[in-house]
């Protein structure tokens, strides 16, 4: 498959500073110069699948950042396919590697590292959950391609006709991909158009407030009832959903 945004230049865009990121087998990882700083850069391109290997070298890059750079910010660049399916990696524990990768971002996110990610092409299943949805925040170019499943294979999985699925994609953003429905869901910060430099700046600016994705979700009215129900647990009272 073809990419439709090529991470050369999207990184040019980014840091037109400079910047030392480099590719192998798929792979991205280096620094880019951003307003006197550096910033740590990982990522993904040409739509590869999140195996074993990368997912190491995606953890592997984390913690040498943690260790060498104290409090760096950490920009992931996303396009996946998603997790790779293959026999092979499931035997070799491809589900712990990815925990593994979660964990390496969350320690990066305790040890004081702001962590950015920025779908460019393409994020899917289990490549996005360990990247962008594990990120501080996370955004999207506005032609990039995000869902966690299929609506053919969301058929298949709940027995729900694919043309229920379609109609009720029309008007639910849980069931329809791309980046506006996500942005509505509360899992987009914003969708990046135009001057990519500045709104990186922009995010690297934001005060740090947890994770606030239920709460944008209830307020662009994409997750009605995460925020409630979260309301209610921590407070232990009963969840009223009309």
């Amino acid at each position: 498959m073809q990419a439709k945004n090529d991470w050369k230049s999207i990184a040019a865009a980014l840091f037109p500073e400079g910047h030392s990121i480099t590719e192998q087998d798929c792979f991205l990882s280096g620094y880019g110069k951003f307003d006197g700083q550096q910033i740590g850069v990982i990522g993904t391109t040409e739509h590869t699948p999140i195996g074993v290997e990368i997912a190491l070298a995606q953890a592997q890059a984390i913690l040498r950042i943690v260790r060498e750079h104290p409090a760096m910010p950490i920009l992931m660049l996303i396009d996946t396919q998603g997790q790779r399916l293959r026999h092979r990696d499931e035997m070799l524990g491809i589900n712990s590697y990815m925990a593994h990768l979660g964990k390496c971002v969350d320690l990066a996110r305790r040890q004081g590292h702001r962590i950015i990610g920025l779908v460019y092409d393409q994020a899917l299943s289990g490549g996005f959950i360990t990247s962008g949805l594990m990120a501080d925040a996370c955004y999207a170019l506005p032609d990039a391609t995000i869902r966690v499943m299929g609506l053919p294979a969301m058929a298949r999985i709940t027995k729900v006709p694919e043309e229920r699925l379609l109609e009720l994609a029309q008007s639910n953003p849980v069931f329809a991909p791309g980046p506006e429905n996500y942005q509505r869901m509360g899992g987009l910060g914003a969708i990046w158009e135009g001057n990519l430099a500045a709104h990186l700046r922009a995010a690297l600016a934001q005060p740090l407030a947890g994770d606030i994705r239920s709460g944008l979700g209830l307020e662009r009215g994409g997750r009605r009832y995460a925020q409630t129900v979260i309301n209610a647990v921590q407070h232990g009272s009963a969840v009223q959903i009309n």
